[in-house]
């Protein structure tokens, strides 16, 4: 039976005492992928900055397996959870696969050194998400979409029970977009992760999720399965879009 990996309980996040997002509810099983939807400004990054332990959740609880994350050091957590976010990194002077090597922090000891074992680790992650071809190239180099497969590759080489990634494939062309999104459905079933996102694709997000999260005006206004969610009469109250243009685009 799948194991409930992450849940939320009344979570409120924000920042000081401003309230963001409220009442937030969730539980993501081994093998399943959550997705936050909803418009710009709505707080889906920061409800995620919040569950990955980045920001202090103002109230509630996010459980990992059966503890409180506020219990787990930070290398613990790391063995647990790991994080992609859409905020540019400029690491001096490393290559690509320099980059994804600090992925394994969390198993090396004090003076970060690789085994043999993390440097096969790192090059499965390099090959999954297919940038042998960059792996010695300077990181500050590679175009944005390169830039995120190689963060994606740093996230699979923390060996996570847990993905969290922030509008992860905004830099990414069409192939690659497919090509990301289908990387995440396999982690989530070969290597039976939970995988939280958030995306602003909606075509995308209904095809990969499991679960849709919509957060707009503060709150969780519906949450469920993408045949549940993605209704045209949901969506145009999500994103405030008119009858008449909806079903123009849509």
């Amino acid at each position: 039976m799948d194991k409930t990996l992450i849940s939320a309980d009344r979570l409120s996040v924000g920042y000081g005492r401003k309230v963001i997002v409220n009442g937030i509810e969730f539980e993501v099983k081994q093998g399943e992928i959550l997705t936050l939807i909803g418009p710009n400004g709505a707080g889906k990054s920061t409800v995620l900055k919040t569950i990955a332990g980045y920001l202090k959740r103002l109230d509630g609880t996010v459980m990992v397996g059966n503890r409180d994350m506020l219990e787990f050091s930070e290398k613990e957590m790391a063995k647990k959870l790991s994080v992609v976010l859409t905020e540019r990194i400029s690491p001096e002077l490393m290559t690509c696969r320099e980059v994804v090597e600090t992925g394994r922090y969390p198993y090396t000891g004090s003076f970060g050194l690789l085994t043999e074992k993390d440097r096969a680790v790192v090059e499965n992650a390099i090959e999954k998400v297919s940038m042998q071809d960059y792996a010695d190239v300077d990181f500050s180099s590679v175009s944005d979409g390169q830039r995120q497969r190689v963060m994606l590759a740093r996230g699979i080489c923390q060996e996570p029970q847990i993905l969290i990634l922030d509008e992860p494939t905004s830099y990414l062309d069409i192939h690659h977009k497919i090509q990301f999104l289908e990387i995440l459905r396999s982690l989530a079933k070969e290597k039976q992760m939970a995988v939280i996102l958030s995306m602003h694709e909606l075509d995308f997000a209904e095809k990969i999720s499991d679960y849709v999260l919509c957060i707009k005006g503060g709150k969780i206004t519906l949450s469920g399965t993408p045949d549940k969610v993605f209704t045209a009469e949901n969506i145009m109250g999500l994103y405030d879009i008119p009858e008449k243009l909806y079903h123009k685009y849509f």
